[in-house]
């Protein structure tokens, strides 16, 4: 059975212009990205923890300062830290955009 000609696909006239989804970030984007996380979260983990875990045996401090600051990070520090990545991202298309206008 064929058809006249006519595809059941709509034309691109026919179809709404709709932006490019955006690109994830480079390995290299989210590797600074987490560790920017990751850092200041331990940073101040050490500090606070410190005195209480003096006694403890390294593995154990080592388990409880990861026990809070990977979730915290993956949860809530990261995702804040790449939608502020996405905004810049953003702002700079725009600007590059309205120069090149």
């Amino acid at each position: 059975m064929t058809t006249s000609g006519n595809s059941l696909q709509p034309s691109a006239a026919q179809t709404p212009a709709t932006p490019a989804p955006p690109h994830a970030p480079s390995i290299h984007i989210r590797a600074f990205i987490t560790w920017l996380a990751i850092f200041p979260l331990v940073s101040v983990g050490m500090l606070l923890l410190g005195p209480f875990m003096e006694s403890w045996h390294p593995v154990l401090r080592a388990l409880l300062l990861t026990l809070l600051v990977v979730p915290a990070a993956v949860y809530f520090v990261v995702p804040k830290l790449f939608v502020a990545y996405g905004m810049l991202v953003k702002r700079r298309v725009q600007r590059a955009a309205r120069d090149r206008a």
